[in-house]
């Protein structure tokens, strides 16, 4: 019989308490799934100003709870809720957290004090374990907000008889953000000049937090195999490759989970009609009103290509803008776009419903009705990435039966299996290189197969609405990461 594990979850964002992507979302869902396992789960937060403490039922805890920091001792005092179950604790600093971002201003720049605000954030969180008298099995970081959490456990608690036997898991959701800051706040820190070194902390004079947290690490992961694959390169690694190539079989990938909860066709209370792999109908009731709401024309038999993301590079949103325009004028199919991010890309997708009326349909910013609403009721879904740790669209959408047109990469290609049209198998369409033309291309591949192969159009609808993504079976792949940390 295994054992039941106490677990810590130190994150910069949950869902639904403060989300700006997939971070939240993990660490809102996986905590829940690993108590329905038989373990007992707590999640600490910083919190934040937008966090409404009503709404979300916050209740005063513990006042105040001093933090020793490497040079000073900071104060702060702590909130908590529950969710599902799940004890949730929220640090609470107007000193680092009362201001308008997360991570950086209005004008999109950085918090000159993250390294502070996060470093004290991470060591809040383990006094407050101490203080609670919370023994964890494991302390689960993630990112580079709270990656720390495995230097400070190595560095400061290696003898502490409620911290000192717990192991570290740190998960990397992008790699490409490194909490990379000044070395005048290396002392704040509390991590010893010792550690100032290239294979530790120190990047080209600064500190690399992500850099430090993956070495004293007892395992890392990322959010799907492929794109540990792509992270252990010189071009996916972003630099970090040769030190995660360092840790060999202890980092590895792990798809996230979708949450069917709230992405369920059977059950979305945010669309207009409910449909299954059985019984398709409510599906066209679904791209009716799609195409109502985002001003198309209504031709049930168009087919319609969903987008929702954040509008940038990165997502491979400037690939689409270099070629939608062809694609509308040669060939019979409508887009709908919802997202927001880079001016010149909101720009450009909020003027194109003007120029092509009845065939393109945009709405910059984000709203999550309309998000359920492209799900359900668009024919193809496409997410261009150039690269993408995991993604959860193209899972929903897959459980939506609204077929994935995905570029080849991380969690992209793990989880979209690619169209064989000798026979009929699959559940999406993928392309490999990052260009407009690929893009147009595929997005002519799926159009194609609309009209003309319906019935394996039909065949990978099934298929695809059959595809298991839940947070179950990631959450046991995390179980089994636990027991491995212990065990070595």
């Amino acid at each position: 019989m295994k054992s039941r594990l106490k677990i810590v979850m130190i994150a910069s964002e949950c869902e639904p308490y403060a989300k700006s992507g997939g971070l939240a979302d993990v660490v809102g869902s996986l905590p829940v799934a690993l108590q329905e396992l038989g373990h007992e789960v707590i999640v600490i937060l910083p919190k934040y100003a937008e966090i409404d403490s009503i709404r979300f039922s916050l209740q005063p805890f513990l006042s105040p709870l001093g933090v020793w920091m490497g040079n000073t001792e900071e104060w702060c005092s702590v909130h908590t809720t529950s969710k599902h179950g799940v004890a949730v604790y929220f640090i609470e600093s107007d000193k680092y957290f009362a201001r308008w971002g997360y991570y950086h201003d209005a004008d999109m720049n950085d918090y000159l004090d993250n390294a502070r605000r996060f470093g004290f954030f991470t060591r809040a969180a383990l006094q407050l374990c101490r203080d609670i008298g919370f023994r964890p099995d494991i302390v689960h970081v993630h990112d580079w907000q709270t990656a720390l959490g495995a230097a400070y456990l190595k560095i400061w608690h290696w003898n502490d008889p409620l911290l000192g036997r717990a192991r570290s898991v740190l998960t990397i959701h992008n790699i490409a953000h490194q909490g990379v800051y000044d070395r005048a706040d290396f002392e704040y820190l509390g991590l010893q000049w010792g550690n100032f070194t290239t294979e530790k902390f120190e990047d080209h004079g600064k500190i690399n937090m992500l850099k430090g947290g993956i070495y004293y690490a007892d395992m890392v992961n990322t959010v799907s195999p492929s794109y540990a694959n792509e992270t252990r390169t010189p071009v996916g690694g972003n630099g970090l490759a040769p030190y995660l190539n360092a840790k060999g079989e202890r980092y590895l990938g792990i798809l996230n989970g979708a949450d069917y909860h709230v992405w369920n066709p059977e059950t979305d209370p945010l669309i207009p009609a409910h449909f299954s792999r059985t019984d398709l109908s409510g599906k066209a009731v679904c791209k009716r009103e799609l195409q109502k709401r985002f001003l198309l024309d209504v031709q049930p038999d168009v087919p319609v290509i969903g987008v929702v993301s954040r509008l940038a590079a990165q997502k491979g949103l400037d690939l689409l803008a270099a070629s939608i325009e062809d694609a509308v004028k040669n060939m019979l199919v409508q887009f709908v776009v919802l997202g927001s991010g880079e001016k010149g890309l909101a720009h450009y997708f909020g003027t194109l419903p003007a120029r092509y009326p009845g065939r393109i349909g945009s709405y910059i910013g984000y709203n999550v009705e309309l998000s359920h609403l492209i799900e359900a009721g668009a024919d193809f879904f496409l997410m261009p990435s150039l690269f993408e740790p995991c993604g959860l669209n193209q899972m929903y959408s897959l459980r939506y039966g609204t077929l994935p047109i995905v570029r080849a990469t991380g969690g992209l290609d793990d989880t979209v299996q690619q169209y064989d049209e000798k026979k009929g198998t699959g559940t999406g369409f993928k392309f490999i290189q990052p260009t407009a033309s690929a893009l147009y291309f595929t997005v002519g591949w799926a159009v194609s197969t609309y009209y003309d192969r319906k019935d394996h159009l039909a065949q990978m609808i099934q298929q695809a609405m059959s595809q298991d993504y839940s947070w179950d079976h990631s959450a046991r792949q995390y179980e089994h990461l636990y027991f491995r940390s212990i065990a070595d």
